[in-house]
């Protein structure tokens, strides 16, 4: 089974999100999304007709979403089949966090590391453009 496929993404806590997301797109020109994070897009190597992104997330300090992690930073892997995955994991000893969210754009699970930190898989669906409007509302 294939496990990591990519980097979905990086988060991480600032002390003050938008100043960060300004600076960000002031200096480096990165422009932000409508809902406050960066997305980059690029082809897939083996399959070019197929979209796939990695979004860097500044969040605000005081988040839980990287919960039950004490870190203040996240990484989101790109993974090919999320349910075999956990259940693989959780198989060899993995902390696997019972929970697993689907939307139009992919289905997410957690994971902690040996070290406390949070892991989410993303699981993109099966489409050329994961976050595409049209697409996703078939």
């Amino acid at each position: 089974m294939k496990r990591v496929t990519g980097i979905g993404g990086v988060f991480f806590k600032t002390q003050d999100a938008s100043v960060l997301k300004k600076w960000y797109s002031e200096r480096l020109g990165i422009e932000l999304d409508e809902w406050g994070g960066i997305t980059f897009a690029w082809r897939e190597k083996d399959a070019p007709e197929r979209i796939g992104q990695t979004v860097f997330g500044p969040f605000e300090k005081d988040t839980d979403y990287f919960e039950p992690s004490e870190k203040p930073f996240m990484f989101n892997f790109r993974v090919a089949d999320l349910h075999g995955l956990l259940g693989a994991l959780r198989n060899e000893g993995v902390h696997v966090i019972d929970k697993v969210e689907e939307y139009p754009y992919g289905k997410f699970g957690w994971i902690m590391d040996p070290e406390g930190n949070k892991i989410e898989l993303w699981e993109p669906p099966d489409t050329n453009d994961p976050f595409a409007t049209e697409q996703n509302e078939k």
